[in-house]
């Protein structure tokens, strides 16, 4: 006599009572059944509102004869856009500026494209060991900070450096790159690299491992080589990421950095090493022209702002989803 086995109803399975209406979504329910992630979230909404939110109204001193002393923000009388249009009128404002936008334009032709070119690399490192060690070699140096990465150049390429020193041993006249306003552009991006490229990787990486391995098989059977398979399946597989982090970068245009300029800038002069940071600090900060200061800020983040808008319509006419969609 043989009993049939009866099958198994799962929880999830099982028919509700008749007559049993769906809980309504409620934003009552939403909160008892998520509110472990909106705990865990709290800190970081409290973190951003105090140094981030609040602190962006401040802004209103840019319109401001703003003094922290006597009336402050709400006392301080209000002066339209003449901080503006002083800033407009200042030579080093603009020289600041069109030193802050060649740099950029610079590093995204000779620094941009070179975390893209090592994550390729790193990805073809078929030993895991040896890509765990490689890895960790290059993304070391993003844990510098700016002062210890000056001073690693400085003992390399400075008056005394090793690369003085050795041209010297070989009767050859030893050169100071690190004081060389010619060269001060190749310099930087030459530290930049140095410093960012190996962590920059790691979001190539990341797009990298997405790519289905089924494609390079079938191209590999189709005859297609290496440098086919990377023309045709990895470079259109990490277009969006490209696409992405290019217009974050035009939207950070402006801010291309303080520490690295600030500590260099005394060696090679202020012509070539005056940055939109190092004016807004010199300006604003320590000659306690404050209002003057803000207006510096509003108008780099105004200019950001226009070049993530004018980038992400660029990239939604190449088909691309960019920053946000349009819907």
């Amino acid at each position: 006599m043989s009993v049939s086995a009866r099958p198994e109803v799962r929880p999830a399975e099982r028919a509700e009572p008749a007559g049993t209406a769906p809980q309504p979504d409620t934003w009552r329910t939403r909160l008892r059944r998520d509110w472990p992630l909106l705990v865990m979230g709290l800190p970081m909404v409290i973190t951003v509102t105090a140094f981030w939110w609040l602190p962006t109204l401040g802004n209103v001193i840019a319109f401001q004869d703003y003094n922290p002393y006597s009336g402050g923000i709400f006392g301080s009388p209000i002066l339209g856009f003449t901080n503006f249009q002083l800033l407009f009128s200042d030579p080093q404002f603009i020289r600041a500026v069109t030193n802050t936008l060649g740099i950029t334009a610079f590093q995204l032709v000779f620094y941009f494209p070179v975390p893209i070119a090592l994550a390729l690399l790193l990805n073809s490192i078929m030993s895991p060991r040896l890509r765990a060690l490689v890895q960790g070699v290059v993304y070391l140096p993003h844990f510098f900070s700016w002062v210890l990465v000056v001073a690693i150049f400085q003992q390399m390429l400075g008056g005394a450096g090793l690369l003085a020193q050795t041209l010297r041993q070989h009767g050859y006249q030893g050169i100071d790159v690190m004081t060389n306003s010619d060269t001060f552009l190749l310099l930087v991006t030459s530290q930049t690299v140095w410093k960012d490229a190996g962590w920059g990787s790691i979001i190539f990486l990341a797009a990298l491992s997405t790519i289905d391995p089924n494609l390079y098989e079938a191209s590999a059977v189709d005859g297609a080589g290496r440098w086919r398979r990377m023309w045709h399946i990895t470079l259109p597989g990490l277009r969006p990421v490209i696409v992405l982090l290019l217009i974050l970068r035009l939207g950070d245009a402006l801010n291309i950095g303080f520490e690295q300029f600030m500590l260099q800038r005394y060696a090679v002069g202020s012509q070539v090493s005056e940055v939109f940071d190092t004016f807004a600090y010199f300006s604003g900060l320590k000659t306690g022209d404050l209002a003057y200061g803000a207006a510096a800020g509003l108008f780099k983040g105004l200019v950001g702002l226009v070049l993530i808008v004018a980038a992400n319509r660029v990239a939604h006419a190449l088909g691309e989803r960019g920053v946000y969609s349009k819907s």
